[in-house]
């Protein structure tokens, strides 16, 4: 279970997070959406311990995050961050390996090589193993980092726009990957995420977020309304029911 208490964020005059309260249930996808400048990635990585916040608190299974020691936080959670600035001559493999590192300190046993293995073969990149990251498409690149996080075997993981700089085939097969992490093996999924339909048609809940509050949150029906997106992002919006998941069409 994660737990936001009043969290608040500023930088000199500028208020990016302003008493954001939360309680999210251990399991499942939770997405996070919202305009630019909504404060997503702020919060994320207040919650990663990636950035102090201001006020407040936050728990991750118990765990205050501002006080747990580093290394018992990284097992249990895992963050993948927008930017990442890892040399492309690394191997796949190479760069799964680092998700072990609070638990191998960089040396690793035959467990950990097990680990690194198990989560490379999940996201089917066996065959891929030994090649560099920048021999990858941009989709397996992804998904070799979504490998990264997995390796790292937290309850939970927290992802910063993961479909960035995808096309639309990468990015559902993306969040088709992220949703089994949580239906097959357990995971608490946290995504930011920009496309409310992939949202709506993934998640188990949606967190709206506006001016550095949330102003909505519920399962996809409760969010993927005209008014309440409306309201989100000043677009005028029309639901429409496809096989059971509710989409929106925006056009101007």
């Amino acid at each position: 279970m994660i737990e936001i208490a009043h969290v608040s964020k500023s930088y000199g005059a500028t208020r990016v997070l302003d008493d954001v309260s939360l309680s999210l249930p251990a399991g499942g996808l939770t997405a996070v959406i919202g305009p630019n400048g909504a404060g997503k990635s702020t919060l994320l990585s207040i919650v990663a311990r990636l950035l102090p916040m201001d006020s407040g608190q936050v728990h991750v299974g118990g765990l205050d995050v501002s006080r747990a020691p580093g290394q018992v936080l990284a097992r249990r959670m895992a963050i993948l961050r927008q930017n990442n600035a890892l040399t492309p001559r690394l191997t796949v493999g190479e760069l799964v390996a680092f998700g072990r590192f609070p638990h191998s300190r960089g040396r690793l046993t035959a467990a950990d090589h097990e680990k690194v293995a198990q989560a490379i073969g999940y996201v089917d990149l066996g065959p891929l193993a030994h090649r560099f990251l920048d021999e990858l498409s941009g989709g397996q690149r992804q998904r070799a980092f979504i490998a990264m996080v997995l390796a790292q075997d937290t309850d939970c993981l927290l992802l910063d726009e993961p479909l960035n700089a995808l096309d639309l085939t990468h990015a559902a097969a993306t969040m088709r990957l992220l949703r089994r992490a949580a239906d097959e093996l357990g995971k608490t999924v946290v995504v930011v995420i920009h496309d409310i339909n992939f949202a709506s048609c993934h998640a188990d809940r949606i967190v709206a977020m506006k001016d550095g509050r949330i102003v909505r949150h519920g399962p996809p029906e409760a969010i993927m309304q005209a008014d309440v997106l409306a309201a989100i992002y000043g677009l005028a919006v029309t639901i429409h029911e496809v096989e059971g998941m509710r989409l929106a069409a925006y056009y101007r």
